[in-house]
């Protein structure tokens, strides 16, 4: 199916993950009239980099879309609940988005988290790798090639060669070697390479655990790390016949293709998503 344009949104053809075939109308419009019946009951989960922001060249430089950040804050009295879920570490995301009450932070793929405010909780297992991140960290500033940015999260190293390009191969190649030389996993993203301790907490985890219970959730996301939590949304509505889940991809030119075709709706950018969610709010009660 051709994609249609309708504004800033375009329908793309929905990923089909074996028996969990997606249970979405085939529009934006009716897709909100499904969740207004049931808004009190339904999560809207967003990751934050390349969906509520934009990427920049200097990953400390990155700000959310105003008009993304006013239209939760807006949104959040009215569904269950709202959850980022992200790569960045929870004082990141907190740093960032402000004082939004009834918004809960997932930081590091789930290794930390902070519910409505609350103190930052990290994963138990998780903390005893700390030291070797930090001397991973050290590492690859002394033995990568200038160029690349190196980005310590405490619990993870991210590999960022996105203002130069030619050095891609290169640091792959480097950060694969360590992780299998330190027992580490490895996660891809956009020119972006992260280094976490082999601990089992992905967003499709995370969006797992927090649906239970609920009768929907919107999931917006850019990157391939996202995709897993779209597969949770499938695998939740394909349980429930009753649960009413929608994948929404943001796109980009490094992996928005592989991401659009694993979602329902796709975006153009965070800006457009701000647009997108303040038109929601004329639709939901």
């Amino acid at each position: 199916m051709s994609p249609q344009r309708r504004g800033t949104l375009t329908r793309v053809p929905p990923l089909n993950l074996g028996n969990h075939q997606p249970r979405t109308p085939l529009n934006a419009d009716q897709a909100w009239q499904v969740t207004a019946g049931r808004a009190a009951g339904t999560v809207l989960f967003f990751d934050f980099d390349g969906t509520l922001a934009p990427v920049d060249d200097d990953p400390t430089a990155v700000r959310p879309a105003p008009n993304a950040l006013a239209a939760i804050e807006a949104l959040a009295p009215v569904v269950q609940r709202i959850a980022i879920v992200s790569a960045r570490p929870v004082d990141f995301l907190r740093d960032r988005l402000g004082e939004l009450s009834g918004v809960d932070l997932y930081g590091l793929y789930g290794l930390e988290h902070s519910h409505s405010g609350g103190e930052t909780v990290t994963e138990p297992t998780a903390l005893p790798w700390v030291p070797t991140m930090a001397e991973l960290a050290d590492l690859a500033r002394a033995e990568l090639p200038p160029g690349t940015l190196v980005e310590f999260k405490r619990l993870s190293v991210a590999l960022h060669w996105r203002t130069a390009p030619q050095l891609g191969g290169t640091v792959q190649q480097w950060g694969q070697a360590q992780a299998d030389r330190l027992g580490l996993r490895v996660q891809a993203g956009r020119m972006v390479l992260e280094l976490k301790p082999p601990v089992d907490r992905d967003k499709g985890m995370v969006i797992g655990e927090v649906v239970q219970g609920a009768t929907g959730a919107w999931y917006f996301g850019d990157d391939v790390s996202d995709i897993k939590a779209f597969a949770a949304l499938r695998a939740r509505a394909e349980a429930d016949p009753d649960f009413f889940g929608v994948c929404v991809a943001v796109a980009n030119p490094e992996t928005g293709q592989e991401v659009a075709n694993a979602a329902d709706l796709t975006i153009e950018s965070p800006a457009a998503l701000g647009d997108f969610l303040t038109r929601a709010l004329t639709r939901l009660p």
